[in-house]
């Protein structure tokens, strides 16, 4: 919680709880008064989020109880506060809400990153004249993409961090519908602090800096794991988050044109049957691979000056990347399988079921991690994955995390300290498996794209013991 929603319930508080500790009604009308003025201060500075609601009603109650007291009735007469059992289990009911809600839910607070380097952002959007979208209410036309892009940065004394998630109206709207949740649910957001600089000039550091991109899941977005490329770029790497249209919740294009997820794309598995729900998540595979493939052209461009960027010639495309989460996952297996320019690839939970069987069957020749949940290693995926890695050539790595669920490895982590009682994140601690994704990336990573000596994987299980386990 934030200082002055600490200041505004610990008043509150203080105020139901004086009658019982002294008779001066004088004192409960001074707390009742600094209640008042701080609600102002708490809006006007920290600003307003919906989990304060109930503890904006209930100082808004005692502002005017407080009013009372001073105009009405005389000590010893009944007052708003006062009068009634059902309105004490009423203002109770309202004080436990105030407290728990702001407490349960905060805002969100972005890990500061370890790296030496400060980090600067920018998005671009891209469009594939080459490929026709198949995509969406309207399918045709070329295929359009959104790109965010974290780097090495020096950013100037009056510099301001940016955003965590642009365009957040629609993007959270997008994501509520997706998790059907209120369309507010992630309004509060738009409080969350980053660590990122927009536009800032690219670090001159290094002459040019290795290349992670980035491939959400079902109906992710770009900056779902926006904590993990602060922390690889403040490590010294140019990374490429891809929002890939009509997959992701929302895309949001210049001009605001917002593109939501085509759910027709993914049907309910119910509805159709495993065969066909497969057959259409294989699509979705090939489709992001492609995108995969799309963007790296793209940044090879702009490396060679073609596309008017800072990064003209600052990407080191012989040391080339790739990671991402469940489908996203899926399709950086495919991109690495088909790729030469794939240098390594890690997948959080890859779900690798959609992937082409030739893929399966044959493996991959280039280092890789596999990560996965506790609850992801009891899906038939598994079983899959396992054929993957044992079909692989050398440096195939197959790692778990327990008390982790699947979207742990995105934001839910963040959402919540309490997110493994409300059932949406596992029950490890968050900043313990934070640490544990960090390291992960940092040290596959370092070790295949820098070219250091990390000790990946034995590090990560020296360090987080029986909730890493390699195999």
């Amino acid at each position: 919680m934030r200082t002055l929603e600490i200041v505004l319930l610990a008043l509150a508080v203080l105020w139901f709880l004086l009658p019982g500790i002294t008779r001066r009604r004088g004192i409960r009308q001074g707390v009742g008064l600094l209640l008042a003025m701080t609600l102002p201060w708490q809006l006007a500075i920290e600003g307003y989020r919906w989990q304060m609601v109930p503890a904006y009603a209930l100082a808004a109650l005692i502002a005017l109880a407080t009013w009372w007291e001073f105009i009405g009735p005389s000590e010893g007469e009944p007052t708003p506060a006062r009068s009634g059992g059902a309105g004490r289990a009423l203002g109770g009911l309202v004080g436990i809400a105030a407290v728990a809600l702001p407490i349960i839910l905060p805002v969100p607070q972005l890990p500061e990153p370890d790296g030496s380097f400060a980090v600067g952002t920018f998005s671009l959007h891209l469009v594939d004249d080459a490929r026709a979208e198949t995509l969406g209410a309207r399918p045709g036309g070329p295929r359009e993409l959104m790109v965010q892009v974290f780097y090495p940065a020096e950013p100037g004394a009056d510099a301001e961090t940016g955003p965590w998630i642009e365009d957040l109206e629609a993007v959270g709207a997008g994501l509520a519908a997706y998790l059907d949740v209120p369309s507010f649910a992630f309004d509060h957001l738009a409080l969350t602090s980053t660590h990122t600089y927009p536009d800032a000039p690219v670090s001159d550091a290094q002459a040019a800096y290795p290349v992670v991109v980035y491939s959400h899941g079902w109906r992710g977005f770009r900056t779902v794991n926006f904590n993990q490329a602060e922390t690889l770029a403040s490590e010294g790497y140019i990374v490429v988050s891809v929002d890939h249209a009509h997959i992701s919740s929302m895309t949001v294009f210049p001009g605001g044109r917002e593109v939501g997820a085509d759910v027709s794309a993914l049907p309910d598995e119910d509805e159709v049957g495993p065969a066909a729900f497969l057959a259409a998540a294989g699509e979705l595979v090939d489709i992001m691979a492609a995108d995969l493939d799309f963007v790296v052209d793209e940044l090879a461009d702009i490396n060679r000056g073609r596309r008017s960027t800072a990064l003209a010639q600052r990407l080191d495309m012989d040391r080339l990347g790739l990671f991402g989460h469940s489908l996203g996952g899926g399709a950086v297996v495919t991109f690495c399988a088909t790729d030469a320019r794939c240098l390594a690839g890690l997948g959080f939970d890859p779900w690798v079921e959609p992937v082409d069987e030739g893929i399966i069957a044959g493996g991959l020749g280039v280092p890789f991690a596999y990560v996965r949940s506790e609850e992801w290693m009891a899906r038939d995926n598994d079983d899959v994955l396992r054929r993957l890695v044992a079909a692989g050539g050398s440096d195939q790595y197959l790692q778990a995390i327990s008390g982790t669920q699947h979207r742990d490895f995105v934001f839910a982590p963040l959402m919540s300290p309490v997110g493994g009682l409300l059932g949406i994140q596992g029950s490890i601690d968050s900043g313990r498996l934070i640490d544990i994704l960090d390291d992960e990336l940092t040290g596959f990573f370092g070790q295949y794209l820098l070219d250091e000596d990390r000790r990946f994987p034995a590090q990560l299980e020296e360090d987080y013991g029986e909730q890493f386990a390699a195999g």
